[in-house]
């Protein structure tokens, strides 16, 4: 049977930082503020010309460079991302020119925070059906470019950044199951109002904003993400006292701890990131899970569950041997 495992992984971050002091004099708010309500004390954020598959490609050289393959040997190439560089072509295959290996399958999913949880997914399925030998998934955001640094709600919440990794086949078991979810019904309470199809010429579009009516998305990404992770244990017949690390989707201290201790798990048992970066949507479980590795705490053999939960709202886990 064939399986598929990740062989390397890689990160990347704009260089430049804005902490909450320097928030403190841009909106009102204090560093206290947010830090106990959502445990972010830095983010970084894109330069003006600098644009998601410029975090793509950097994050994607160290994933490749850890994994020991060149870009000639990748043969599927799948990006999460809701802040793509233009409407069309797909930044996939914007990342794939400028790797300099064009002729694979390269596609873009966008399923907001999840994005990277739906790609690797898509990947392993491609692997286990023996159309890929040498997958790249990336999920990564500019979504900084997207907020109202004027609506303390939710300009302190977000941050720029890439992840990315390699996956390749193996005869024991990486990716061990995957799990998704979505239900349109929650869209108005997590979105960006303007789309091609929806306002994008409209007047006053440049003061559009991301909408979030905070404390339901918060209720309901606590409970669905304990029901994705249990899923994912209940499916494998595995306990939760055997993981030994829980890589969540970094939106919101709060809502990690709050699905930790719904699982029963203590914090000690998560990588947790958000306090360097902020919420980086489709970014941060890949970014997370390269920290856990990079720091030597993820290590090969040990059992990981990452999940995500984001606007739609979508969700997903994914149960897997480092």
């Amino acid at each position: 049977m064939i399986y598929s495992r990740i062989a390397g992984t890689g990160r990347f971050l704009p260089e430049r930082i804005l902490t909450n002091a320097d928030l403190e004099k841009m909106v009102d708010t204090t560093d206290e503020w947010i830090r106990t309500r959502t445990g972010v004390e830095r983010r970084h954020v894109a330069d003006k010309g600098q644009t998601t598959s410029d975090l793509c490609l950097e994050a994607a050289k160290i994933a490749l460079k850890d994994a020991g393959v060149t870009a000639e040997e990748i043969d599927l190439l799948i990006i999460g991302t809701t802040t793509p560089d233009l409407v069309f072509p797909n930044i996939a295959t914007i990342v794939q020119h400028r790797l300099g290996i064009g002729g694979c399958p390269a596609f873009s999913i966008e399923a907001a925070c999840t994005g990277f949880i739906y790609a690797l997914t898509t990947a392993d399925k491609f692997i286990r059906a023996g159309e890929s030998k040498c997958a790249l998934v990336i999920g990564a955001e500019i979504i900084t470019k997207l907020i109202d640094w004027n609506d303390r709600s939710t300009c302190v919440l977000f941050g720029d950044g890439a992840g990315a990794v390699v996956v390749k086949p193996s005869d024991k078991p990486g990716i061990i199951s995957c799990h998704l979810g979505a239900d349109g019904q929650y869209k108005d309470l997590l979105y960006y109002p303007v789309g091609v199809s929806k306002d994008l010429h409209k007047a006053g579009v440049g003061d559009s904003k991301i909408i979030m009516v905070g404390n339901e998305v918060f209720k309901v990404a606590v409970k669905t993400l304990g029901n994705v992770a249990e899923q994912a244990l209940k499916a494998n017949n595995i306990d939760k006292d055997d993981l030994d690390w829980l890589v969540p989707h970094q939106a919101n201290l709060r809502i990690i701890q709050a699905t930790a201790k719904r699982l029963g798990l203590p914090m000690e048992k998560v990588i947790l990131t958000v306090q360097d970066h902020g919420n980086t949507s489709a970014a941060s479980v890949p970014m997370a899970l390269d920290v856990g590795i990079r720091d030597g705490r993820i290590k090969r053999g040990q059992l990981i569950l990452m999940e995500a939960f984001g606007g739609g709202f979508t969700w997903g886990s994914i149960l897997m041997r480092y």
